[in-house]
């Protein structure tokens, strides 16, 4: 195994229907510009709230990557 080094980035999923959807849905977007995703950690969950139902459930993701190597 060579010598590797990772970064993360922070996204945040929304879902109408739960957490779980939320952090899928961070996920599945940050792969589309994203290469090489090693880990995802779900670090907060929250709800966005209107006359004091649910409206959408929210997920932060921390996201982390494989740098490319130069040249």
């Amino acid at each position: 195994m060579s010598d590797s080094v990772y970064t993360f980035t922070e996204v945040v999923g929304t879902s109408t229907e739960s957490w779980e959807k939320a952090a899928a849905i961070a996920v599945e977007r940050a792969a589309r510009t994203l290469r090489d995703l090693r880990v995802a950690e779900v670090v907060k969950l929250d709800m966005d709230l209107e006359d004091g139902r649910v409206r959408a459930y929210r997920a932060r993701v921390q996201i982390s990557f494989k740098l490319e190597e130069e040249g």
